[in-house]
This record gives C-alpha cells, structure tokens and sequence, in this order.
C-alpha cells in the first residue's frame, strides 16, 4: 500500500489562491485513479477532485468546478491541486487518496479511494 504525504496548506483570504501538492512512496501513475478530498470541520469527508491517470480525465465536485484545477507532474511525479478564488466554505483539512481500481466513467465514486494522506489544512478567512 502506497504512502501519501500532502503539502503547501495555510491560511489565506477569500478569493486568494493555494497549491496543494502530493507525493507518493510509490509511482504515482501506477494507481488507475488520485483525488483530492476535504473534510470541513464538522462534516463527513467529501470529493474534490479526481484524475484517471492513464488519459487525465477528471472530475470536480460541483462546490469548486471551475476554480480548482487537479493536475500531475509526470517528472516530479507529483499530484497538483491548484486552488483559485478561495471561500470560506472552501475551509477544510484536505487529504489526497489512491484509488487501487477506478472506472473512468465513475471518477466521482469515492469508495474507489483506499488510501489517504494525513491531510494538510486549508483555512479561509472572509
């Protein structure tokens, strides 16, 4: 089972911008499915962002569509989440996750998911 270490969380104000990275003990790419999820304070744990690795299909949660973007670096071998026009809802310990199975046409299925990292917190201030 691959590790999964998150970073470059923090605290900003509404409508500014994070990059969450992600790093994996083992070749990314070799997990069909890598996502993005949150867990506001509170509430249960919930999609971002997934990638289909093999053709970078993804999917977005209907909350940050359009201003969160997943994306990987095939040389660093590291996971993206670009994170634009930042709200307080958007206030949330954030996890990446592997999916060890994942159909392309279910990316939003979040059972798919088994593994998380320890998550990175990202706070925004109204």
């Amino acid at each position: 089972q691959v590790r999964l270490q998150e970073s470059g969380g923090g605290s900003v104000q509404a409508g500014g911008s994070l990059r969450l990275s992600c790093v994996s003990s083992g070749f990314m790419s070799s997990q069909p499915c890598m996502g993005f999820f949150r867990r506001p304070e509170g509430k249960e744990r919930e999609v971002v962002a997934v990638r289909y690795m093999g053709t970078g299909s993804t999917y977005y949660s209907d909350q940050v569509k359009g201003r969160f973007t997943i994306s990987h670096d095939n040389i660093k071998d590291t996971l993206y989440l670009q994170m634009n026009n930042l709200k307080p809802e958007d206030t949330a310990i954030y996890y990446c996750a592997a999916a060890p199975h994942c159909a392309i046409w279910s990316l939003q299925d979040s059972s798919q998911f088994k593994t998380f990292g320890q998550g990175a917190q990202v706070s925004v201030s109204s």
